[in-house]
């Protein structure tokens, strides 16, 4: 009964679509639970083997309809020249439209709006961008299924528009099971030049005990251009909390609510 189980999966997988492989790893991968909060560690490593931290508390919320808009709050704990630092996402699916984010930099008192351009310049000093972390629109890439690897469910992203991005394209390698992207590949031209690894998943009950969520607990990401490389770990995660829609607003970047500074 097991085998023809596991046969019958690996079926339905190999059936379906490129597009709808992307739907499922993007809903793994950025829409767990309704809301999310945690706790996040970067440890990042340069050329040189010097380490620096960054240590910050995130809190996302699902907007209504599905698989669609979102909020992000992250507020950085430490060091002290990045303490109360906050950056706040509200994010969109609509096809030619772009993410709004802010960031506040309280050394200057200064909120500033991130640029489309900025997106994928590092967040935190770290080898992760900001688009890596509440996620890339879908609808900016053509999608091509490639052959398998590894057991690996693998897809090529290409982007519509080349000019607006510094990669020619990226592979993504997605876990049969649970969709997780589990090792992305960065390229320009033949040129691989950033990789992000997934080396811990977790599974993470949800609010109401009643299931569980595979969770990414720790990823790294390469530069292989500058030999630096960044480890996101996740930690203290909860799901399916209370949070109400007001606190992601640009007010609260100076004087973040306690539920994300806590």
């Amino acid at each position: 009964m097991t085998l023809l189980l596991m046969a019958s999966a690996a079926f339905a997988t190999n059936t379906l679509d490129a597009d709808t492989i992307v739907r499922k790893a993007n809903h793994a991968a950025l829409y767990l639970g309704e809301t999310c909060k945690g706790r996040v560690t970067l440890t990042i490593t340069d050329s040189q083997d010097r380490v620096r931290k960054r240590e910050l508390n995130i809190l996302r919320k699902d907007m209504p309809g599905g698989d669609q808009a979102q909020r992000y709050m992250t507020y950085f704990r430490s060091p002290a020249d990045v303490r109360k630092m906050s950056f706040l996402v509200h994010k969109t699916v609509e096809p030619g439209q772009d993410d709004a984010r802010w960031l506040y930099m309280p050394g200057l008192d200064l909120v500033k709006r991130i640029a489309a351009g900025d997106k994928r310049t590092s967040f935190a000093g770290s080898d992760f961008l900001y688009e890596d972390i509440s996620g890339r629109n879908m609808s900016e890439d053509i999608h091509e299924r490639q052959n398998d690897v590894d057991g690996y469910l693998v897809i090529k992203n290409t982007p519509k528009v080349p000019s607006s991005v510094e990669f020619s394209h990226y592979m993504a390698y997605i876990d049969r099971e649970t969709f997780i992207p589990m090792k992305l590949e960065y390229f320009k031209g033949d040129m691989l030049y950033r990789v992000m690894d997934v080396l811990k998943v977790e599974k993470i009950p949800s609010g109401d005990g009643e299931k569980e969520f595979p969770t990414v607990t720790e990823s790294r990401f390469k530069n292989l251009e500058t030999g630096s490389s960044t480890i996101m770990t996740f930690t203290n995660i909860r799901y399916d909390i209370p949070l109400k829609e007001n606190i992601f607003g640009e007010r609260y970047l100076r004087r973040p609510p306690r539920e994300v500074m806590r």
